[in-house]
C-alpha cells in the first residue's frame, strides 16, 4: 500500500463518504488551493485542484478523471495515539436531505432507479484484497476456497453500511489493523491503512464513495471521495496531523464554487452532509442528493448470522423485530402470526419446503412463565417445538423470515424520513448455507431471486462449492468467484 504522502485512492471511481458532525474548529482559509496541502502550497501530486470550474477539475478544464491522493501530511512525525476508555461518538441520524428525486439515471429519459442500491463494491486494499472491484447484483454470491477473502468481503460492505449509520470508525474497526493488508509496510512515520468503496445506483446515476483509513499508529478517515455524473461533489483530507479533523470541501457551484470546513476524522463525511449543506443552489441540491442516495442505499442492510443454539429456547414476546443471531425468532413469529398474517401463511409454506415431515402451518404458543414458543403445525400430528428441529432447519427457517419479511420486522436502522417504497433492503448472509442441504439451498435460492425481481430485497452472501454449483443454475444469482 502506498503510504509516501498519504492513501492513494487508486480507483478511477473514487468517491468520498458523507459527514454528519461538525467539530467546533474553525475551517482553514477559503484560498487553500488544495485538499491535503498546507495554506499557500502548491496542490500535492494527484490532488484536484480546487478553482472556480469546480471541484475536481483543472482551470480552465474538464473534470478530472484521475484519482486523487487523498492521506495524511508527510509532515506527520508522532501522531497522537488515540485517547482510551473514552465513550464512543456517533453522528446525529438527521434526514438524508431533501428528498430522493425520480431523475433518469443516464441523464437523458433513460429509465428510472427509484430505489438506491449498491451495484459495485471496491477493495482497493483490504485485508487480503487488493485492487478488487465486484459488480453486485439482486442476489450476489461469493465463493471460494477457505482464506480467499469470502467473509471479508461481506464485513467491507457491512462496515460501509454502519459508517452511513453514523457509527464512529472506533465501533465499526475495532480491530483496524486486521484490515490493513499483510504486505503493506509503514511509511517513515509508522502510518499504515487500508481503502475501501462503493458505487451507489439510483435517481441521480451511479454515485462513488470511496474511502482511506489509516489504521496505524492511530486510527483515523484520512480521505473520503463522493463523485457523480463526473463531478467530484465531495473531498476530505488530512491537513493538520495534530488534530482530530479532516478537511472537507464540497460543490456549491454558487457564488462561493466550493465550501469548505473540518470534518471530525473518525465519522464519515458523505453522512454529515445532509447537516451541513443549506440546498440554496443548484449545486449543494446536487451534493444533497448524490449523498442522500448514497446513504440511503447504503444503511438498508441487515447482517442475519442465524446461531441454532439460540433459537430454541422459549423467549419472552416483545416489540418483535429480528436480531442478527435470530435467537428471538419465536418472538417475532409471533408477531408475524397476528400482524403479518399473509406473509406468516407465506412463510409456512416455505418451512414445508425445507423441514421434515408435513408441515401444515408455523403456530406460537404461549407458555405459563410468560414466554412464547414457535412450533411446526403437523395437520394430525402433534406440533413440533423448534427445540427439537435441526441446526438447519432452524437457519433455514430464520434465512426464509428474513427475506419475506421488511426492515420493520428486522432490528436494523430504519430511514424514516424516506419512503419504503425508495428503499432496499439488502440482507447480508455470511455462509448462506452453513448447515443447509441441497433442497433447503435450492429453495432458498429460488426465493431470494424471486423475491429480489421486484427490486425491494437484494441479497449478498457467502457459499461453498456444492451451492455455488447450485446458485449458478438459478436463473436471477450471481456468482462471483474469489479463486479466481
Amino acid at each position: 500500500m502506498d503510504l509516501t504522502g498519504g492513501f492513494r485512492l487508486d480507483h478511477s471511481s473514487s468517491t468520498a463518504a458523507p459527514s454528519r458532525r461538525t467539530p467546533s474548529r474553525g475551517a482553514p482559509a477559503s484560498g487553500a488551493p488544495a485538499v491535503g496541502a498546507p495554506a499557500g502550497a502548491a496542490p500535492a501530486v494527484g490532488a484536484p485542484v480546487i478553482g472556480a470550474p469546480g471541484i475536481g477539475a483543472p482551470a480552465g478544464g474538464s473534470p478530472s478523471t484521475g484519482t486523487p491522493t487523498v492521506g495524511a501530511s508527510s509532515a506527520e512525525a508522532a501522531p497522537r495515539l488515540p485517547p482510551q476508555g473514552g465513550p464512543g461518538r456517533r453522528a446525529e441520524k438527521g434526514p438524508a436531505g431533501g428528498g430522493l428525486r425520480a431523475r433518469p439515471a443516464d441523464g437523458g429519459g433513460g429509465g428510472l432507479r427509484a430505489r438506491p442500491a449498491v451495484t459495485e463494491l471496491r477493495l482497493s486494499a483490504f485485508a487480503g484484497h487488493r485492487s478488487a472491484a465486484h459488480a453486485l447484483g439482486p442476489v450476489t454470491l461469493f465463493t471460494g476456497p477457505s482464506g480467499s477473502g469470502k467473509s471479508t468481503t461481506l464485513r467491507a460492505y457491512e462496515a460501509l453500511a454502519r459508517l452511513c449509520a453514523g457509527d464512529t470508525l472506533g465501533e465499526v474497526f475495532p480491530d483496524a489493523a486486521d484490515c490493513v493488508p499483510e504486505r503493506a509496510r509503514p511509511d517513515a512515520q509508522g502510518r499504515r491503512g487500508f481503502r475501501l468503496g462503493c458505487t451507489v445506483d439510483g435517481p441521480e446515476g451511479p454515485v462513488h464513495l470511496d474511502l482511506a483509513v489509516q489504521a496505524e499508529p492511530r486510527l483515523r478517515i484520512v480521505g473520503e471521495r463522493l463523485t457523480g455524473r463526473g463531478r467530484t461533489l465531495l473531498a476530505t483530507a488530512l491537513r493538520d496531523p495534530g488534530r482530530p479533523t479532516v478537511q472537507a470541501e464540497w460543490h456549491t457551484a454558487g457564488a462561493t464554487p466550493v465550501t469548505r470546513a473540518p470534518f471530525p476524522d473518525d465519522l464519515l463525511g458523505t453522512a454529515l452532509l445532509p447537516l451541513r449543506v443549506a440546498g440554496k443552489t443548484r449545486g449543494q441540491l446536487e451534493v444533497l442528493a448524490a449523498a442522500e442516495q448514497v446513504v440511503v442505499g447504503l444503511r438498508s442492510a441487515f447482517a442475519c448470522d442465524p446461531g441454532p443454539e439460540r433459537m430454541r429456547a422459549p423467549v419472552p414476546p416483545g416489540e418483535g423485530r429480528l436480531r442478527r443471531g435470530c435467537g428471538n425468532l419465536a418472538e417475532v413469529l409471533h408477531r408475524t402470526h397476528t400482524d403479518c398474517p399473509r406473509r406468516h401463511h407465506r412463510l409456512a409454506a416455505v418451512a414445508a419446503a425445507g423441514c421434515a415431515g408435513p408441515v401444515t402451518g408455523l403456530g406460537v404458543q404461549e407458555l405459563p412463565e410468560g414466554t412464547v414458543r414457535a412450533v411446526l403445525e403437523r395437520g394430525d400430528r402433534p406440533a413440533t417445538p423448534l427445540a427439537r428441529l435441526g441446526d438447519g432447519e432452524l437457519r433455514y427457517l430464520a434465512l426464509a423470515l428474513t427475506l419475506l419479511t421488511g426492515p420493520g420486522v428486522l432490528e436494523m436502522d430504519r430511514i424514516a424520513e424516506v419512503p419504503e417504497a425508495m428503499q432496499s433492503l439488502t440482507l447480508l448472509a455470511d455462509g448462506l448455507d452453513r448447515g443447509l442441504d441441497e433442497r433447503q439451498v435450492g429453495e432458498l435460492l429460488g426465493l431470494a431471486a424471486g423475491i429480489a425481481a421486484d427490486g425491494h430485497i437484494r441479497v449478498a452472501g457467502t457459499v461453498g462449492a456444492r451451492a455455488a454449483a447450485q446458485a449458478r443454475r438459478t436463473p436471477g444469482v450471481t456468482v462471483v468467484d474469489l479463486s479466481k
